[in-house]
């Protein structure tokens, strides 16, 4: 009988990256100046991240095609999985205006003002130097020009697209050939999560400057005044996490909450640097070792990234009723479903651009054209702790999503799941998933 041995607490990554969360929040409150300016450890600690994604989804997604061994099996998951994704995404825009309509989020706050001039300034910019496009550009701008340069901007959706072009092309190849380059790919995709682990030791010291940075830079007042948005928030994704998608891994068939056990520490890593890509590329072999096959794994985790962002849909719907309630503007169910209608496109691809959420939100509340753009300076002060739950519950969703295409598709390994779950957390052989 072999017996686990544990390794010390402190050791571990979850136990870090907590501690040094805890530890950036003392610090920004004690220190405000001094901890706005360790920021600079979470953006190099995203920028390093950021290096390997877009070549891993490339890598993955290939792989899962390729695997695959023919179109009609590509097929079967991918729709599967797109459908998920849109039923999913409405449901979590539906469950933002709702919460936000019960609550009244945001009134009786008329007079509120932006932190300052010059929060105002950089949330109008964002605004104009993103707006939304029409469903004509959007699917345009999806299609790269250039191979490399989708690579290098950082673009998902053109990663994606290149991606699954790619391996249909690899598919077409003879099966001698098309071997030499599967191996060929399998040996650098190897390389790159050897180079993620080795950023991932570094992970607490980029939860630590990126916590002290957003207590430090916004101070109390900030935290006080919007704090009811705040915790709102989390309720309403606490809500989705536990209700919604604990719902549908009981039809699907598994527990949610043993799977969080599973991948707790990708949530505390993305709950740290408030970015749902830090998770990706651990993600990617973790699910594929939890039983799920390596093309549904390739196929609905990166394009989920794109496609399924539950967080975000929630944090928008929620924000324009804040801002809409905020500055005392009414807006008709008419009004809101329209709102729920264009952010179901604004929304896709969000996690793709540069800052994120607030970004896509800044510049869908700019195309509605019926709210104060100046409300978005509300927001801009405390988004940096909204987006922490944002991060967390993409991630959590696309996982989620993974299994359950997964299951749905004939695609998953149920013994091997008990397997790896046991190992991980030490359970007893033959207890429940």
């Amino acid at each position: 009988m072999t017996t686990l041995t544990k390794k010390p607490f402190y050791k571990d990554l979850t136990f870090q990256v907590i501690a040094a969360m805890l530890l950036g929040i003392a610090f920004g409150f004690l220190a405000p100046e001094l901890a706005a300016k360790f920021k600079i450890l979470g953006d190099i600690f995203l920028k390093l991240i950021k290096t390997a994604v877009a070549p891993l989804v490339f890598f993955t997604v290939v792989q899962g095609i390729a695997s695959a061994g023919d179109i009609q099996r590509v097929g079967k998951v991918g729709l599967r999985a797109l459908i998920y994704f849109e039923v999913v995404s409405t449901v979590a825009l539906a469950i933002g205006m709702l919460w936000g309509n019960l609550l009244e989020i945001g009134a009786g706050m008329h007079n509120a003002h932006a932190n300052s001039a010059t929060a105002a300034a950089a949330t109008a910019a964002v605004a104009k130097g993103h707006a939304p496009a029409s469903t004509l550009e959007f699917i345009y701008e999806i299609f790269p020009d250039n191979f490399v340069g989708a690579f290098a901007g950082g673009q998902l959706l053109q990663v994606l697209v290149i991606s699954v072009l790619f391996g249909f092309a690899l598919l077409a190849l003879k099966a001698e050939r098309r071997e030499v380059i599967e191996n060929g790919l399998s040996r650098v995709s190897e390389c790159f999560f050897e180079f993620i682990n080795l950023i991932m030791k570094f992970a607490p010291l980029g939860a630590f400057g990126s916590v002290a940075y957003a207590v430090g830079s916004n101070g109390t007042a900030v935290l006080i005044s919007l704090a009811n948005l705040v915790l709102m928030f989390y309720v309403a994704i606490l809500f989705f996490i536990f209700v919604v998608l604990g719902t549908v891994c009981r039809l699907a068939g598994f527990s949610l909450w043993r799977f969080l056990k599973y991948i707790k520490d990708e949530v505390f890593i993305v709950l740290g640097t408030a970015s749902s890509e830090s998770a990706l590329p651990r993600l990617l072999q973790k699910l594929e070792k939890f039983g799920c096959s390596k093309q549904s794994v390739g196929l609905v985790l990166p394009t989920g990234y794109a496609f399924n962002l539950d967080g975000t849909s929630i944090y928008m719907s929620l924000s324009v009723l804040f801002i809409a309630n905020a500055y005392g503007v009414p807006m008709s169910w008419e009004q809101q479903l329209g709102v729920i209608a264009i952010m179901l496109l604004t929304s896709k691809g969000a996690a793709a651009v540069s800052g994120g959420s607030f970004v896509v939100f800044a510049a869908t509340v700019t195309a509605i054209g019926v709210l104060p753009v100046e409300g978005l300076a509300l927001l801009f002060g405390v988004y940096r702790f909204m987006s922490m739950a944002i991060a967390t519950c993409n991630t959590i969703g696309n996982s989620v999503a993974t299994v359950v295409v997964s299951k749905w598709s004939g695609e998953f390994c149920e013994q091997t799941a008990q397997v790896e779950y046991e190992r991980t957390l030490g359970r007893a052989p033959g207890a429940a998933l």
